[in-house]
């Protein structure tokens, strides 16, 4: 299985923190941490602007995060939620990650540019959906794993439906508890995306979501024991 610690936002723009949580992440067994790179005009009424754009993966501070990455010996891939971001990502990452509001063309039967200069890359590309993929073209792409995700800050677990959790490669989880990563993963999830944060008493943005570093432990440990009786 393979698991992504979504730092996302919650790192607040402070590298000393960011190393922390890429710390923790490999720490806990982690795959993969995941960021998001997004402008000035996706944010531009959020009450929080400032600050969630000193988060985003950008020129300036992206060699950084893949310097610290890179010591840490974890890979990191990253969100574009513009074309732009996905030339500025390329030399660094070799997949990418396409969010629940992107994939919503795709279903609308509409032609994505964000989606299609991702797909050009020829990179994997990871795309969260709450609807089954199984009818959209694109759906066996071999470049393309899908994440079922029910869009909710948090999610209720009575919110979720895994009768077509098959369709997906995958899930996203947006859940205040172990229940559902744990559950998916039984019933033959290949890929888990948890959100973490290095301090669940702060009021970074995430955090309603996100698992601090003890949780992450013990839900990967968790998993890691899972594969070990399929084995």
């Amino acid at each position: 299985v393979f698991v992504t610690a979504e730092i996302g936002v919650n790192w607040d723009g402070n590298f000393e923190l960011v190393e922390k949580m890429i710390m923790n992440s490999k720490n806990a067994g982690c795959d993969a941490v995941k960021f998001q790179a997004f402008d000035e005009k996706i944010v531009k009424d959020h009450p929080e602007k400032e600050r969630l754009l000193k988060t985003s993966l950008s020129k300036s501070n992206i060699e950084q995060i893949n310097s610290i990455a890179k010591k840490v010996g974890i890979e990191w891939y990253c969100t574009p939620m513009y074309d732009k971001a996905v030339e500025i990502l390329d030399p660094f990452v070799k997949r990418y990650k396409i969010r629940y509001g992107d994939s919503l063309e795709l279903h609308d039967g509409k032609n994505s540019s964000l989606i299609s200069k991702v797909l050009e890359t020829g990179k994997e590309i990871i795309i969260s959906s709450q609807k089954s993929p199984k009818h959209l073209e694109i759906y066996n792409n071999d470049n393309i794993k899908w994440l079922y995700v029910v869009p909710k800050y948090p999610c209720q677990i009575e919110e979720l439906d895994f009768r077509y959790l098959n369709d997906f490669d995958g899930y996203s989880n947006h859940c205040l508890d172990f229940v559902a990563p744990i559950s998916a993963v039984i019933l033959g999830a290949e890929m888990i995306e948890i959100h973490v944060t290095s301090n669940k008493n702060k009021n970074f943005v995430d955090n309603m979501v996100s698992f601090d570093a003890e949780e992450t432990n013990r839900l990967v440990d968790m998993i890691r024991h899972f594969e070990k009786l399929q084995r």
